[in-house]
């Protein structure tokens, strides 16, 4: 008993007990410190996914110097989109649902943009085949985003409304978020123009990249075949 009243007493002991309480209070702190990193991450990626990108002057008439063909019997229908931007495929799915909820009644095509210094086969991606496989929309590319420039397009996911007049009837985005599908006023604003002829929404935020980025965002390269 003796024995082990001295070795509880003894130096190494009394050492040991602080060391031990001092590597547990550390790893607290480091566990505390990775606690607040993680959830720090969550908020910038959070709030990246709500701030919309920007939206320039949009012309409220079709421009003159245009070289799209404009639809004059039914509302005409403009995205331009950045090829790489995975924001993007939340717009384009929406659009697929937009198309179908008001068949025939639009006249749909998705511009992807092939910025200045880029190669053809740039625009050649997975979401030129996304755009290409929704029923009735027309796809082709905006070679040095010129007509992007020309309706003050910023954004990739920015979507254009006309009327047979060529009369601006909405501009901005249909998604909720960057990347996140689902009921949101922009596309509620473009259904309900296109099937009522009335809308309260003109103008709504559009989530995505800029069009005029030049950086490879997600490459995934297709065949030729099948594009114009």
């Amino acid at each position: 008993m003796r024995d082990n009243l001295d070795q509880l007493n003894s130096p190494a002991t009394a050492v040991a007990g602080p060391a031990g309480r001092s590597r547990f209070s550390m790893l607290v702190g480091l566990s505390l410190l990775w606690g607040i990193v993680i959830v720090g991450a969550m908020i910038c990626v959070a709030r990246y996914s709500v701030t919309p990108g920007a939206v320039g002057k949009v012309p409220a008439h079709w421009p003159e110097s245009s070289l799209i063909m404009r639809d004059v019997e039914r509302a005409t229908l403009l995205m331009f989109a950045h090829p790489n931007c995975p924001c993007t495929r939340a717009s384009l799915a929406e659009l697929a649902q937009l198309t179908a909820d008001c068949r025939g009644r639009v006249s749909a095509q998705v511009w992807f943009v092939q910025p200045v210094g880029t190669d053809p086969q740039w625009t050649n991606t997975d979401l030129w085949a996304m755009a290409a496989a929704i029923p009735g929309v027309a796809v082709a590319v905006d070679h040095e985003g010129r007509e992007a420039r020309r309706f003050a397009a910023e954004t990739s996911g920015q979507t254009l409304l006309f009327d047979q007049a060529g009369q601006l009837q909405f501009q901005g985005g249909i998604t909720l978020a960057r990347g996140h599908m689902g009921d949101n006023p922009g596309l509620l604003a473009v259904e309900a123009r296109l099937q009522t002829g009335h809308g309260d929404v003109i103008c709504s935020p559009v989530f995505g990249c800029g069009l005029q980025n030049r950086v490879t965002l997600s490459p995934t390269t297709l065949p030729e075949a099948g594009k114009p």
